[in-house]
């Protein structure tokens, strides 16, 4: 075997080292501090020893001019205890709204809708009767049973200690589905549908409330823990709401915090398959995402003040919210009729404002001028109605509804809404350019 070696590496002049007067001095000035070092360390365990050693000695010693020395036992033994600090609000508006949602998110819950739908099986055909020649399929498609399958979501919160919830009517439009509803402690129950409003975005849900076992044996309903319904008549711009909902059907117990950025205005909202005008709703800035439809609105008091039921796509944080006031009307409605049901005058109109005034050359610029469509069943007056049983007719001005001015703020169907069928109430007519009095019956309005 032939070894190479490499002649530069063994080929170099000889270094004596001793004679580098640099490099000792480096070296002596490092073992220096080196042992200056250990030095300390040794007298600081010295003394160390010494005082445990001598600690008896040495707090008598120091009793005489009033010194105490701990206990060495505590001192040595006493473990680091870490103190965990509870979070302090920093405002107390931000303590207002830490203690509404601590309170009142255990009555928002969870709405899951789920559906029989089929299940498809593809298979394939020859389209000629002869396939030998053409090795060609279609794609053919046909049921295979049915699966189990969630199809919608939302939000709802609980107003009754019997298991009573308020949501949006479009959470629950699926036909022949199954509504679920999960609290927040992670609970699960089976939801009945009571009512749908035929008016506004609103639905009743019912469920059934824990039998729990005392320790007597005694079987008892275990009541649910509810929200507070507030007043949404004297409702203020600018004033703090808390939207608390199921985000994106995913998220329960979403919370988000914003102002009220209008009030009294009206939209048309889809979703669900349905296209509906919305009146006199709260606008707000607080985020309301997909699957909080059905959420409670709160102010800092932990009253419920709206229903959380749209919002603007493709906007900023512009979310709209029915008030709570419309929808106490169908829960009183639910436990006294076990139904909701409107009033119905059986007019078409339309409100005035200025442009209506100069277009039909009116003599006042407000009220609700009937007048009938462009299709044939858009009739101005409804046959068989309280209106044409009173004698109204197209191109009347109805002014007034029991003294409340209608204007386009205040609409009739805004003011109507506040009675029942049967209630008898006086209307205020502008008929052939005189002013009268009609008292009418108000009906029930059909589906």
């Amino acid at each position: 075997m032939m070894v190479f070696y490499n002649k530069n590496m063994y080929d170099l002049p000889k270094y004596n080292f001793l004679k580098d007067k640099q490099k000792r001095k480096k070296i002596i000035s490092n073992f220096s501090i080196i042992f200056v070092l250990l030095f300390f360390v040794l007298i600081f365990l010295l003394g160390s020893f010494l005082t445990v050693y001598y600690y008896n000695d040495l707090k008598d010693f120091l009793s005489e001019f009033n010194i105490e020395l701990p206990e060495i036992r505590t001192i040595i033994q006493e473990p680091v205890k870490i103190v965990k600090k509870e979070y302090v609000p920093q405002t107390s508006q931000e303590e207002k709204i830490i203690e509404v949602v601590e309170k009142y998110s255990p009555a928002v819950v969870s709405i899951i809708v789920t559906k029989d739908v089929p299940v498809l099986e593809e298979y394939y055909i020859s389209p000629f009767d002869d396939d030998w020649f053409f090795d060609f399929k279609v794609p053919q498609y046909r049921q295979k049973g049915t699966e189990k399958k969630e199809v919608g979501g939302g939000s709802g919160f609980i107003i009754s200690q019997e298991g009573m919830i308020l949501t949006n009517k479009h959470v629950i439009l699926e036909e022949d589905a199954d509504y679920t509803i999960f609290t927040n402690d992670g609970r699960e129950f089976p939801a009945k549908v009571l009512a749908q409003d035929p008016v506004q975005d609103l639905a009743i849900l019912k469920i059934d409330q824990e039998m729990i076992t005392d320790s007597n044996g005694n079987v008892n309903a275990q009541p649910f823990i509810t929200v507070e319904l507030g007043d949404s008549s004297n409702l203020q711009i600018g004033q703090t709401v808390i939207a608390i909902g199921n985000a994106l059907g995913e998220f329960k117990n979403t919370v988000s915090v914003g102002v009220i950025s209008g009030l009294g205005r009206t939209i048309t909202a889809s979703g669900g398959g349905i296209v509906e005008t919305i009146e006199d709703v709260i606008q707000t800035d607080a985020a309301i995402n997909a699957g909080n439809s059905g959420g409670p609105l709160l102010n800092l008091r932990g009253e419920v003040i709206g229903i959380n039921t749209a919002t603007v796509v493709g906007a900023q944080n512009i979310g709209f919210a029915i008030p709570i006031n419309k929808a106490e009307r169908d829960v009183e409605q639910i436990k006294d009729i076990g139904r909701i049901v409107y009033p119905f005058i059986g007019v078409r109109y339309v409100l005035i404002n200025e442009v209506v005034k100069k277009e039909y050359k009116l003599e006042v610029d407000y009220g609700a001028l009937i007048v009938s469509g462009e299709n044939y069943d858009e009739q101005a007056i409804s046959p068989g109605s309280p209106a044409e049983e009173a004698g109204l007719k197209e191109g009347d001005i109805i002014l007034e509804l029991n003294n409340e001015r209608i204007t386009t703020e205040n609409s009739l169907a805004n003011i109507i809404v506040k009675y029942n069928p049967e209630d008898k109430v006086k209307l205020r007519v502008l008929s052939d350019e005189e002013e009268k009095d009609v008292w009418i019956v108000l009906a029930e309005r059909e589906e």
